[in-house]
């Protein structure tokens, strides 16, 4: 284990040892920055080393390609005190990933299907078209809801991509810069690899953006449909 490490240690849930991963990052000074949990709510914290592993065995998340040390310990301290965790988006996984490579994401939910990546704009268009086939009014209005609720959650997971995107093309053009300037030119070629590959996502993030509000606009102009004749059937 070294500065600038993603590392995780195994954790018990529901009275279950060794359940899920808790990761961190590494600061190379036996403290440890990660999503901590020892007061409510859950809050980005330096902590000792122990405190982070439980006195556990402790594994390091390993990546072809990441930030520097420097640039990791940057994010991560960037974010101490931050009070914003939750479970399909911003967990300890998403928290420490983000710091060593950029990507919100956490491998564990996807394994347990539970990413929040399930709701995208394709499921919400078939929650409205489901909608607007059903027969009866109520089921309708609920679909309808329910529809809405998935495009307000979608729009949400979006435009955080979109803005980690988008923060990700700056990190990497950077560590092409202090990669040359340190004549490491397989790391520069691989930063700049990373920030042309992290613009392709921020254009797509934008793309499904903008499905999104077509498809939000078509809902509720159904709904707005709807409404009417369950209200023309009611005089």
């Amino acid at each position: 284990m070294a500065r600038g490490d993603q590392i995780y240690v195994m954790r018990p849930l529901v009275g279950m040892d060794g359940v899920y991963e808790h990761h961190g990052i590494d600061c190379g000074d036996g403290t440890v920055i990660h999503y901590s949990k020892a007061t409510e709510p859950p809050t980005v914290r330096q902590t000792t080393f122990s405190d982070f592993s439980w006195g556990k065995r402790v594994s390091v998340k390993q990546y072809t390609v990441c930030y520097l040390p420097d640039i990791v310990l940057e994010r991560a301290e960037s974010r101490l005190g931050e009070q914003r965790y939750s479970l399909l988006d911003n967990n300890c996984e998403h928290f420490a990933t983000w710091c060593k490579t950029g990507r919100n994401i956490s491998h564990q939910l996807a394994a347990f299907g539970l990413d929040a990546a399930m709701l995208n704009p394709s499921s919400s268009r078939r929650m409205m078209e489901d909608a607007v086939l059903a027969s009866d009014p109520a089921t309708a209005l609920q679909l309808f809801d329910q529809a809405r609720q998935n495009m307000a959650i979608a729009r949400n997971q979006l435009q955080q991509q979109l803005r980690s995107a988008e923060t990700e093309i700056d990190t990497w053009h950077r560590v092409a810069e202090l990669a040359l300037k340190q004549e490491k030119e397989t790391a520069a070629r691989a930063a700049l690899e990373r920030k042309v590959a992290a613009k392709r996502e921020a254009a797509s993030y934008q793309t499904q953006l903008d499905q999104l509000e077509t498809t939000a606009l078509e809902l509720e102009r159904n709904a707005a449909a709807l409404h009417k004749r369950i209200s023309q059937s009611i005089l």
